[in-house]
């Protein structure tokens, strides 16, 4: 297929390595890899010559025998279904953090989104713009959390983005509180020592003591600071989290507020040899329409080899083999799960749940965008990401990249529209490769 703008498009499902059914979508800049199974994405990739760099995490045990997880037969190493089939970055819906019972309902981590299978539906070229997309769905009957999902993935022609919409459906006549978070998840060749974190937060906070990351954290427990480049150490002193170390034997995680009055959402990764920049975006809370899920937290998952078990280790007290950042944004407290999100209500004054109304619906859109940048200007960092219209632009030293974007969703929610309505899959059968 060919865009307006003369740009080769396409849009195919596979079976991908460990017999996963999974969409690609391609647009002769970025291809990214869809699985059926969690959403998950391994495959963010910026074509570079006659290759590609793939800016996501593979972890070096994800299963690929082809199997569905028992718990049984696999459950003792990989701990759960989640860790089997983990990959780039996927949606959390309605948990984010550890499984848990609530209201007697078996939570899985990070929640049925990133657990279950999604339904693909059926994909789709726009005439007029070349865009090109994929539909899928996922149906709770859990009578506690009716929920239905709805997702699109989309890639407009000449723009390095990978453009997501997720709708969350309430079937019963009550609001259900919920979680809501994209966890986006960065791995070598594109992670490495030397890349920048930066995000819009200015306010941050470690998690109190009681979760996952007591053993494993380098960082005071429960603690608030102003800036990534002077966090506090439990051992004493300071440390600079917005540069990315090599592996330092430790697995930790913080939370920032974005400001109430941010017109827009963002996190990012620079790594300034490959010069290149790794960018997710969203509605900001003074931006946000009355359907949008508001994420309110930037999170960072520093994942530098804290973790001498399995699955993130060979054997237990092993080496931790794991190097992975991520970039996720939510509307959630901390990491620790919806029910302790219920229960605190507020972190750092922004609200740790987002009510689906009874019988309504509410929608996350979110851009991730992967693209080269000229010279060194955000090779020391982004120091702020603005929105013009057709752009994304990010702020370094001295001066700012521009890159090609919808920053406004507007062909995300005409795909929307279009996918609401009952037409024939314009490809016939599942188009496949």
């Amino acid at each position: 297929m060919i865009g307006e703008s003369g740009c080769k498009t396409s849009v195919f499902r596979i079976r991908e390595a460990g017999g996963r059914n999974a969409t690609v979508l391609e647009n002769g800049i970025l291809r990214i890899l869809a699985d059926d199974l969690g959403g998950m994405i391994p495959e963010l990739s910026y074509t570079q010559g006659t290759g590609c760099i793939n800016a996501h995490w593979i972890p070096w045990f994800r299963a690929n025998s082809g199997e569905a997880f028992s718990d049984q037969v696999h459950g003792s190493f990989w701990k759960g279904n989640l860790l089997y089939n983990i990959a780039g970055n996927f949606p959390c819906f309605p948990n984010f953090g550890p499984g848990h019972t609530i209201e007697g309902v078996n939570m899985p981590p990070h929640g049925w989104t990133a657990n279950l299978k999604w339904n693909y539906l059926r994909s789709g070229f726009d005439e007029e713009t070349g865009s090109i997309w994929s539909l899928s769905e996922m149906n709770i009957t859990d009578s506690v959390f009716p929920l239905s999902f709805k997702k699109i993935d989309l890639l407009i022609p000449e723009h390095a983005v990978h453009y997501s919409s997720l709708r969350v459906k309430n079937r019963k006549k009550a609001a259900i509180e919920i979680n809501a978070a994209w966890h986006n998840t960065l791995g070598p060749p594109f992670l490495c020592p030397g890349c920048r974190i930066s995000a819009a937060a200015k306010f941050w906070a470690s998690p109190p003591p009681g979760g996952e990351f007591d053993a494993t954290t380098r960082l005071v427990p429960g603690a608030e600071f102003v800036s990534l480049s002077e966090v506090p150490l439990a051992k004493g002193g300071r440390v600079d989290l917005s540069r990315v170390p090599p592996p330092v034997g430790s697995t930790d995680f913080i939370t920032g507020l974005i400001p109430p009055h941010s017109r827009f959402g963002w996190s990012a990764l620079v790594n300034p040899n490959l010069k290149m920049a790794y960018i997710c975006f969203f509605p900001g809370p003074k931006n946000a329409a009355g359907d949008d899920i508001i994420l309110y937290f930037n999170n960072l998952w520093m994942q530098y080899g804290g973790r001498p078990f399995t699955p993130w280790a060979s054997y237990e007290g092993g080496a931790d083999l794991s190097y992975c950042l991520g970039t996720e944004n939510s509307v959630s407290a901390f990491a620790y799960g919806l029910e302790y999100a219920r229960k605190v209500k507020k972190v750092l004054g922004a609200p740790a749940t987002v009510p689906i109304p009874g019988e309504g619906e509410k929608t996350l859109r979110y851009g991730t965008l992967f693209a080269p940048y000229i010279g060194n200007i955000l090779s020391e960092g982004i120091n702020s990401v603005e929105y013009e219209e057709n752009a994304v632009i990010a702020a370094g030293r001295g001066s700012y990249s521009r890159f090609r974007a919808d920053p406004d969703f507007i062909q995300l929610k005409k795909i929307e529209k279009l996918t609401a309505l009952p037409i024939k899959n314009p490809f016939g059968a599942d188009p496949q490769r």
